[in-house]
């Protein structure tokens, strides 16, 4: 394949120009011509190409002989039918070759429709992608400043957490002290509350020695004083059972905040039922003596003794139920 610049009609002018100068139109000569471009080979095929269908005769006709000019025409006559035959088929290759180039060309054609469409739609992604770019920039930019905010909002949540640490340690602290000092006036409480029920129980069972005596010393004047004495061993019976119950409930008892005032009248009306139960102890002994005598006065003393020993068991029940409602509150 020739060279950029070479081509059939550039051999041919360059040819023409040898002859019009009367210079062989050589393979050398012609490349000195074109200025020393294109191959020799490219050169001799163009020259056989142009000697095939050039018409004109090398040398004027004027100068030969009759004869053979005649037969120079002859020969020329059918040079030209080769040439005019070698050109037609050269035309109808040129032909097809154009008409392929054309196709060739059409379908070129179409391709560069379908590549500047899909340029164009290319274009306008492209352009469809810069704005959501700068849509996504702007959002960007939102967004550091958002964070940049809550950067400065956790700055200052970890400062109010760090004194909010320090206020939860020094009330950790005063608590501990609260707490170190309510176990000691709990221990304290708890061992006044321990004396003051030995004390209570034992002189609730020295009642019960003095009110077994008193039932002893009665029995033998009246079944129904029996029947009372009885039921005063019931209730002595209970009152065991509910000092027990009273020692079941120490337990919840130091569990009790906020109720020493509950718990200190409780106590008082403890000591009170205690200074209660000497005077009612007093009474019946001086009862028990005078009922040896008169056995009618003795029936009024055991009566009062009675009310007395029930007027106990209600202070006891009070105190049961005192401190069951303090447990329930612990």
């Amino acid at each position: 394949m020739a060279r950029g610049g070479i081509n059939l009609a550039l051999v041919r002018k360059a040819r023409e120009a040898l002859l019009s100068r009367g210079q062989n139109p050589s393979i050398d000569a012609i490349r000195i011509e074109l200025g020393n471009t294109g191959s020799k080979t490219t050169i001799q095929r163009y020259l056989k190409e142009i000697e095939s269908y050039d018409p004109r005769p090398s040398a004027a006709p004027s100068r030969l002989s009759d004869e053979l000019t005649e037969l120079v025409s002859k020969m020329l006559e059918r040079l030209l039918e080769e040439g005019n035959a070698a050109l037609a088929h050269e035309r109808a290759a040129f032909e097809l070759e154009r008409k392929a180039m054309k196709a060739e060309c059409s379908t070129l054609q179409s391709n560069l429709e379908q590549s500047q469409f899909l340029v164009a739609k290319l274009q306008s992604a492209l352009q469809a992608q810069d704005e959501e770019l700068k849509t996504v920039q702007s959002g960007l930019q939102t967004e550091i400043t958002r964070n940049a905010r809550l950067s400065q909002s956790c700055s200052d949540l970890e400062v109010r957490v760090q004194e909010k640490d320090a206020q939860i340690q020094s009330l950790e602290e005063k608590h501990a002290h609260a707490r170190e000092a309510l176990e000691h006036y709990r221990a304290a409480v708890k061992e006044q509350r321990d004396q003051d029920l030995n004390r209570h129980e034992s002189q609730i069972y020295q009642m019960q020695q003095e009110v077994t005596v008193l039932q002893q010393t009665l029995m033998v004047k009246q079944e129904e004083a029996t029947r009372l004495i009885r039921d005063n061993e019931r209730l002595i019976a209970e009152n065991r059972q509910h000092a027990k119950e009273a020692n079941q409930h120490r337990d919840t008892i130091e569990h009790l905040r906020g109720d020493l005032g509950i718990a200190n009248a409780a106590t008082a009306r403890a000591e009170g039922a205690k200074e209660l139960l000497a005077l009612q102890l007093e009474a019946r002994t001086k009862e028990a003596s005078e009922a040896r005598s008169e056995h009618a006065a003795a029936q009024r003393r055991e009566g009062d003794l009675i009310q007395k020993l029930a007027s106990a068991e209600a202070e006891i029940s009070e105190l049961r139920t005192v401190s069951e409602q303090n447990g329930s509150k612990g």
